[in-house]
């Protein structure tokens, strides 16, 4: 069932409404990545201050600068990986769209889905993008003194965390937001499996771009294959 829905997701990937998504989410997301990284630059220009002075040398007016500039290849490396939650949180304001060009085309005649108020979504979008940050924040030190199996825990926690969010994304649209908590635990295994093959390609550079726009119509499918069960 998973593999099925990966597939039929996959082979509409050249739908307009699909590429109208990923460019929105990558737009949205490289505005916020470089403004992140100004206001990072800006803070520690003010931190600094102008002027600093040092022992045996004297008033300095240059230190600002250097720190400034400093920190611009410190979030290019931070940016690869604060990447993968903007991404996937930007994207998901837009994932009714990729929802419903699924249904449109493999489940006509549903009727329209009940529309998710947008301060709801801004709301949800939010509370995906703090957990993702901090879940991985935290995973960071699992990294370093499990390397051998940080692979398996990036996986294993982005997937967790894919699956909750964008199957409950697809079903609320349909069955409300107490169902959808229903049905994402009595099958909670099967979507953190689907999670973890959205989480796999999200270590390949540029891939991972594309995977929250891929993810939203793999778990549409999976979520009408569980519900019609």
């Amino acid at each position: 069932m998973i593999l099925t829905s990966f597939v039929s997701a996959l082979g509409q990937m050249g739908d307009a409404r699909f590429r109208s998504v990923l460019l929105r989410g990558i737009g949205l997301t490289l505005a916020l990545l470089f403004g992140f990284t100004a206001l990072v630059v800006w803070g520690v220009g003010v931190f600094v201050g102008d002027a600093v002075t040092l022992p045996w040398i004297g008033t300095v007016t240059w230190i600002d600068n250097v720190a400034s500039w400093a920190m611009l290849p410190l979030m290019l490396v931070l940016s690869v990986f604060l990447m993968i939650p903007v991404a996937s949180s930007m994207t998901s304001i837009f994932l009714d769209d990729v929802a419903q060009a699924v249904e449109d085309r493999h489940y006509p005649g549903l009727g329209p889905a009940t529309e998710v108020p947008v301060a709801d979504a801004l709301r949800d979008t939010a509370s995906f993008l703090g957990v993702l940050i901090a879940a991985n924040a935290v995973a960071l030190v699992l990294y370093l003194f499990l390397s051998p199996i940080a692979p398996l825990i990036f996986w294993g926690l982005n997937g967790f965390l894919l699956g909750r969010e964008y199957f409950t994304l697809a079903a609320i649209r349909r069955v409300g937001r107490e169902e959808a908590a229903r049905l994402r635990r009595q099958h909670a295994m099967r979507i953190w499996a689907a999670g973890v093959l959205m989480a796999i390609p999200l270590t390949i550079p540029l891939m991972n771009l594309v995977i929250p726009v891929l993810g939203a119509a793999t778990f549409t499918h999976l979520f009408h294959r569980l519900s019609r069960r």
